[in-house]
């Protein structure tokens, strides 16, 4: 299953940012590019629309929840878990973990990276689809 999900993200990488993009042809965002890795594994809502900056860590937590996913402590992130990034105040952004770097869409390069090695932001957050994990 984490196979599955970092091999989804991959698949996506190279496509162009495109902000709330949920199509990899026209364009994906952070949360798109978790939607299409997760697909349906994912049993609440992603949401559709959403202010770039701002918003809360706890917000978020509670929207991620909602998805099936089971909170862990950031050190124990393993490949095909999620990340919550804070890239600047106020600002979050979620990336699936390769587990030897991450996949996210990023804004600047304007496209869906594979960024190796480490991590350029604090991680506020992981999850992952295993309860037990």
């Amino acid at each position: 299953m984490r196979a599955d999900i970092v091999a989804a993200a991959r698949a996506v990488v190279g496509a162009r940012f495109r902000p709330q993009g949920r199509n990899p042809a026209s364009g994906l965002d952070c949360v798109g590019v978790v939607a299409i890795a997760y697909g349906t594994r994912l049993s609440g809502p992603i949401p559709a629309s959403y202010a770039l900056r701002g918003g809360s860590e706890a917000g978020i937590r509670s929207l991620v929840a909602q998805t099936g996913l089971h909170a862990i402590a950031v050190q124990a992130a393993a490949a095909g878990d999620l990340l919550l990034f804070e890239t600047g105040p106020m600002q979050w952004h979620l990336a699936v973990s390769t587990g030897t770097g991450f996949i996210h869409a990023d804004a600047t390069l304007r496209r869906v990276t594979e960024v190796p090695g480490f991590f350029p932001w604090p991680i506020s957050a992981a999850w992952t689809l295993n309860k037990g994990h």
